[in-house]
């Protein structure tokens, strides 16, 4: 049995390695700029639930919406460092 701190510093160690590889920073800009009413940006870094809600905002209100998933997008882009896999983007 091991500590909580030991799992999660081989999580980070393993979720890390070559293999997997991260997310790149720019590409996920991009998106959220072209994209980001749709929510690609956030089924690209692995975030499903979020690109679902974003998409369903957008397209349940015929574009009405378009700006709460906007807004949330331009959050997104200031705080979000990480992915789904809280690996940091590249």
């Amino acid at each position: 049995i091991i500590s909580e701190e030991e799992f999660q510093e081989q999580k980070t160690a393993l979720l890390t390695q070559h293999q997997y590889g991260s997310k790149s920073q720019l590409c996920y800009v991009l998106l959220a700029f072209f994209f980001g009413v749709l929510g690609v940006h956030n089924f690209y870094a692995g975030y499903i639930g979020r690109g679902i809600a974003q998409l369903l905002i957008t397209v349940l209100s015929f574009g009405f919406l378009f700006w709460v998933s906007w807004l949330w997008t331009i959050i997104e882009l200031c705080i979000v460092t990480k992915d789904g896999r809280d690996i940091p983007f590249e």
